[in-house]
């Protein structure tokens, strides 16, 4: 049953109700909350009512009935309805804040006190072990297993490696070396495998003029890529020529090395596809006589017949065309 000075706050001019409200709270929140929510509901309709009543002044002018002290009354009667009101069934206002302060805080019981389950750090969280698989000891070993098998794979793979060719005795010799590492980028890629043997043809003189560092040391880079800001790997220093307004000129410039030719063929696909202006480049993948006049247009090398050259090698190359009637379908 409600205090009977929780009711008095129902009445506006028995200010001791708010009073009995403040004490309520400590024992019984909920009930002061919702005793709470209707004063805050009649305040509302207060202010509906006032509003309402502040808009008739216009028909009120020149009534005699119209005075301070009819004024004065009428409020103590707004204020006393909105109360009234908000104590029946109300506007639905108090039951919607009702809903939305009882919300419990996660972990925290009404009174305030901590929920004995709740979990509010790592240290209130089970740290025990689980049990072990019976199956651990065999999983244990199959990894083993792969383990042992790759590292002996490793030698021979790098055997292989080692086995490359730094310098190419004939335009038949490289491309022999070097179009199945463009077939199988090629595949990935979409790139003609014989416009990258093509262009890397251009790029090192069929092999003979490979970029090489201080004490002969090989480079691998086929398409004559420099190591610019956003590269972080290692590089090599050269004198190259660069045309500058048509103009062949001797500089000293950065090229990136790579630890085999297989890596060279990768990041130059990566080069392309990292820099937004061969995009239009990479469109035409399936068309290498375009792709190579786009590549070109895009600002690939300095050269002014870079692409005309690409398409010469690759097309009407004698040696190009007779190395590369055996190709093998891309999927």
């Amino acid at each position: 049953m409600q205090d009977y000075r929780v009711q008095q706050a129902e009445i506006y001019t028995d200010f001791s109700g708010l009073n009995a409200l403040k004490t309520q709270a400590r024992s019984d929140k909920q009930a002061a909350l919702e005793q709470v929510a209707r004063q805050f509901e009649s305040l509302f309709l207060a202010e509906m009512l006032k509003s309402m009543r502040k808009a008739g002044e216009a028909f009120a002018e020149g009534n005699y009935l119209n005075s301070n002290e009819s004024e004065f009354y009428r409020d103590m009667f707004d204020s006393q309805v909105s109360l009234s009101m908000s104590g029946g069934s109300g506007t639905g206002l108090a039951e919607a804040l009702v809903r939305q302060l009882s919300r419990d805080v996660p972990g925290m019981a009404s009174n305030g006190e901590r929920l004995a389950g709740h979990k509010a750090t790592l240290a209130d969280y089970d740290r025990s072990v689980p049990a072990i698989s019976r199956n651990l000891p065999e999983q244990l070993k199959a990894i083993d297993e792969m383990t042992q098998a790759a590292e002996q794979k490793q030698p021979e793979q790098t055997a292989t490696a080692a086995e490359l060719p730094l310098t190419f005795e004939s335009p038949e010799h490289f491309v022999a070396e070097l179009m199945p590492f463009a077939e199988r980028i090629g595949k990935e890629s979409g790139i003609d495998p014989r416009l990258m043997v093509a262009q890397a043809a251009l790029e090192t003189g069929w092999g003979r003029h490979m970029i090489k560092g201080d004490g002969d040391q090989p480079s691998f880079n086929l398409f004559g890529i420099k190591a610019d800001t956003r590269w972080g790997g290692d590089a090599v220093t050269i004198t190259t020529t660069e045309f500058r307004g048509g103009v062949p000129m001797k500089e000293r410039a950065d090229f990136r090395a790579y630890p085999d030719y297989e890596a060279s063929f990768r990041d130059y696909v990566d080069f392309l596809n990292s820099n937004p202006r061969y995009r239009d480049v990479l469109s035409s993948a399936d068309q290498p006589e375009v792709f190579a006049d786009k590549l070109q247009e895009a600002g690939y090398a300095t050269d002014p017949e870079y692409g005309s050259k690409i398409r010469r090698i690759m097309n009407r190359d004698s040696l190009m065309t007779l190395s590369m009637n055996s190709d093998v379908p891309r999927e």
